[in-house]
């Protein structure tokens, strides 16, 4: 793959994970248009992240038996006529309605970039193109707040905080140019399967019943729906393993091969990678809506406050492939070590100088933070998908992304929701910094999780 087609498949990469985070810079003032209230502006942050992750993994299979090119075009068209929709709504109920219909597209087009990736390069190029994934991934995370504080406070043609999405159809109609012309190649499985329905089914019920309730309840006053529904989530999940398993025994191919989590690598990798993402999105969530309305910073504040974390970010994203290659795994576990001491120095700062708190006093911490991050997810992402073989390359990223995706979903409902409900009863401050000590717990998990990774890296 050349270097422009590179470039194209990240920017399809880049997308998805920007527009789950845009919004929530944007929430005071879709509220204000909308009136849409608290449960409805979960929806909006919750509908798009429940969609992408339940579709993830059949994006996947889909893009190895019809063409991962294909449905990399098919799925960044459909993402820029969702977002259209979403920066044109009337209602909440629209804006619900276009946000889920973008998740499920975004889950056509992600899929295929790791996919394409796999299959297409080997050895150090392979190596960087992982890195500059994972680079892309994390800083896109962080970018989508930034971007989305600036074009909020911009007001651009009196489109307020629906530019948030319109920015999406330029750039999705570069990036189908660039797809055309960049000789992004076609790639499929050498043995491509049917879909999987009754996992498929099963897994959407395991992460709709577990999901949507998180997301809905604390706004909704945890009605008997939610208790109903969070019940169910561990059942379909025992039956979606039990059905996926009775399949790969058959001789069938599984929307999930229990024989692919056989995968050292991907195995450990997925398991450090839950609290790590639930960490990541609670964070920025929670720092988002505390610089807001307990600072009373506008959006560019409240966006520019996350520049140190993005450099930070990128220079351990870039620093990275030079250091695996002496230091191996651990520098994941270097990295976790980081990011707890910048996410520690940040509750300090949030503790005893809560007034009068400015951007130069937060970026230390917030820089630590983001140095630690970069050193770890480009790094974890690489490992989790090195030994995965090519013809199973879409099932294995649509694994690896369903996992990150629904973790930052359930870092949003949880972790969220915990911010939320402190701000409540203790007030901004305090709740703040408990749920920055929260994090570090997270954090001192996922370095644990690390000493447990293969301390080599092809």
């Amino acid at each position: 793959m050349s270097p422009l087609g590179l470039f194209t498949v990240l920017l399809g990469a880049a997308l998805p994970l920007i527009d789950f985070f845009i919004v929530n810079v944007a929430l005071p003032a879709i509220d204000a248009d909308l009136a849409a209230g608290p449960a409805m502006l979960e929806l909006v942050v919750g509908g798009y992240g429940v969609a992408y992750s339940v579709l993830l993994v059949l994006g996947g299979r889909l893009g190895d038996m019809a063409g991962r090119r294909r449905l990399f075009l098919i799925g960044m068209a459909a993402f820029g006529v969702t977002s259209l929709a979403c920066g044109l709504a009337p209602t909440a109920w629209t804006l619900v309605a276009a946000r889920v219909a973008q998740g499920a597209a975004a889950a056509l087009m992600l899929p295929q970039v790791l996919a394409t990736i796999q299959a297409t390069t080997q050895g150090p190029r392979r190596a960087r193109a992982m890195s500059l994934y994972g680079a892309t991934a994390g800083l896109s995370m962080v970018a989508g707040q930034i971007l989305g504080g600036v074009l909020v406070a911009a007001d651009v043609a009196g489109s307020g905080w629906r530019s948030v999405f319109l920015v999406n159809v330029p750039v999705v109609l570069v990036g189908l140019v660039l797809a055309v012309r960049a000789a992004v190649p076609e790639t499929r499985s050498d043995r491509p399967a049917s879909v999987d329905v009754p996992g498929t089914l099963l897994l959407a019920v395991t992460l709709v019943s577990l999901l949507l309730p998180l997301t809905e309840g604390r706004a909704a006053g945890w009605p008997l729906w939610t208790w109903i529904s969070l019940a169910v989530s561990p059942l379909a999940a025992v039956a979606f393993y039990l059905t996926e398993r009775r399949a790969d025994r058959l001789g069938r191919t599984p929307l999930v091969p229990p024989s692919l989590l056989r995968l050292v690598s991907l195995r450990r990798g997925l398991v450090m990678l839950l609290p790590f993402s639930i960490g990541f999105s609670g964070f920025m969530f929670a720092f988002a809506v505390a610089l807001q309305q307990g600072l009373r910073m506008g959006p560019v504040e409240a966006g520019l406050a996350l520049v140190p974390l993005a450099v930070a970010f990128f220079a351990a994203s870039l620093a990275g492939p030079r250091l695996v290659g002496r230091y191996g795994s651990r520098v994941v576990t270097a990295g976790g070590i980081v990011q707890a001491a910048g996410i520690g120095l940040l509750a300090a700062t949030v503790w005893y100088g809560w007034s009068g708190l400015g951007l130069a006093a937060l970026a230390p911490g917030v820089a630590l933070a983001g140095l630690g991050q970069g050193l770890q997810l480009p790094v974890l992402m690489r490992l989790m998908l090195s030994d995965v073989p090519a013809d199973r390359a879409g099932v294995g990223s649509g694994v690896m992304v369903t996992t990150q995706q629904s973790s930052l979903a359930l870092g949003v409902a949880t972790v969220g929701s915990l911010f939320l409900a402190l701000t409540a009863a203790l007030g901004m401050r305090q709740a703040l910094t408990v749920t920055l000590l929260g994090q570090l717990g997270l954090i001192a998990l996922t370095v644990l999780l690390s000493l447990r990774l293969p301390r080599t890296m092809r």
